[in-house]
């Protein structure tokens, strides 16, 4: 990713940059085209080089306008990042430095920003999208892009050095587990299982670490889900594209500016068991909303689907107790344990290791263990060998979900999965 600057003094650039600006509505510059747009700022860009007697050659101008079209409706000089297909994240550490997360591996690009104001100026733009404000007061802003990207800013005094601004871009395509194969993130084995789990409405957690595919996961395996259910999501920033005609996408709102209005996903999962949902489908359990989330998988909706960050099934569990208790329950520990092993049909663990690279760890049955504790025993899992390597295995573990196998007509292709290789 090669980035060429603008070879025009600065300062001449400036005032350019500025003189356009003030004969264009920036309003109005958000509802065009981005090549109307272009058209209109390359005309005047023209003229005032020419009243301005300025020896800008063919290539100079159009680099000038594209700068001045990114910044007023784009992202400015990371414009290029966010249309390229194979970026999944873009960091801006400051003016001076931006990088972006290619195939799971970070890399340092040469695009830079003008100064330290002109990422402040991206930040302030990014948080009036939102209805939120910047500065010392409120020096850090959460906010969803319109194409679906997650944004969060943090500006000094807290960032040390100069605006911190991080990207997670929204992806419109969808990676099925059929491609989770083929990129050796999980066996042939493993794939039909998980679509046998969504299929047969299984209480599914997904795990994993920041960054580990949770959400991607999630949505490769609620493909799945039978076209003539009910789904409802919900999510902080809308990501899952379900294809089913059922889906209904509700996206929780932060406080205003005056700390009113605020939706959480507590409030979202409440109402939404008042929608007639088939399945529910919570893009992350990080609080209260555990106990809500619980008691919907406990009470007749079968085949919730959720993810919770966690580096292990066991860690999983624990945040999940934890939240549970946080969420105001009086239930003791032991009694917490008993309703998730009652909760919850499966856990897949997920994990990026030190090459970017993703994985499915271990998918597990989630288990009570004794009368008081609860436990993950594992159907598949990763096994890695000494030189660094790994394979995929069955454990020989049979589920004990005959139930609900039965019932979704499932048995048979579960224990065709699980069979014993010949």
């Amino acid at each position: 990713m090669e980035y060429e600057p603008l070879k025009i003094d600065p300062e001449i650039a400036r005032k350019i940059r500025i003189a356009v600006i003030s004969q264009i509505d920036t309003q109005q510059a958000l509802n065009q085209s981005r090549s109307e747009l272009t058209r209109k700022v390359g005309d005047i860009v023209t003229r005032i080089v020419l009243d301005m007697n300025l020896f800008l050659n063919e290539y100079e101008r159009r680099q000038l306008t594209k700068e001045t079209v990114d910044d007023m409706i784009g992202l400015g000089p990371v414009q290029p990042c966010m249309d390229d297909p194979e970026v999944s994240d873009v960091l801006i550490n400051g003016a001076n430095q931006v990088l972006v997360e290619r195939r799971g591996k970070l890399e340092l690009t040469s695009y830079k920003f003008r100064d330290e104001e002109h990422v402040f100026n991206l930040a302030q733009r990014i948080a009036s999208m939102v209805g939120r404000r910047i500065d010392e007061a409120s020096p850090m802003v959460d906010a969803r892009l319109p194409d679906g990207s997650r944004v969060n800013v943090v500006i000094p005094p807290l960032a040390l050095n100069g605006v911190c601004i991080s990207i997670r871009k929204f992806s419109d395509s969808i990676t099925t587990l059929e491609e989770y194969v083929k990129l050796d993130s999980l066996s042939e084995e493993m794939s039909e299982f998980l679509k046998l789990a969504a299929r047969t409405r299984l209480n599914t957690i997904v795990s994993g670490g920041t960054g580990a595919g949770k959400t991607t996961l999630l949505n490769a395996m609620g493909q799945h889900v039978p076209s003539d259910q009910r789904i409802v999501t919900i999510e902080d920033a809308a990501e899952l594209r379900l294809r089913q005609p059922f889906v209904v996408s509700l996206e929780t709102r932060p406080a205003s500016l005056e700390g009113r209005g605020e939706v959480t996903s507590r409030d979202l999962l409440r109402n939404a068991l008042r929608m007639r949902p088939d399945r529910i489908m919570l893009g992350e359990v990080r609080g209260h909303e555990a106990f809500d989330m619980l008691q919907a998988m406990n009470t007749g909706h079968d085949g919730s689907l959720s993810t919770v960050h966690a580096n292990s099934p066991s860690d999983a569990m624990l945040r999940l107790e934890n939240m549970l208790i946080v969420g105001g329950s009086n239930m003791s520990s032991s009694l917490i344990r008993r309703q998730l092993a009652s909760a919850l049909d499966l856990l897949v663990q997920l994990e990026r290791d030190v090459t970017g690279h993703r994985r499915v760890l271990d998918i597990s049955e989630v288990l009570p263990d004794g009368n008081s504790d609860v436990k993950c025993q594992p159907i598949f899992r990763y096994v890695r060998e000494r030189d660094g390597k790994g394979h995929f295995e069955k454990t020989g573990y049979i589920p004990t979900f005959t139930k609900k196998m039965l019932a979704a007509g499932t048995y048979e292709q579960f224990m065709k999965i699980l069979a014993p290789a010949s």
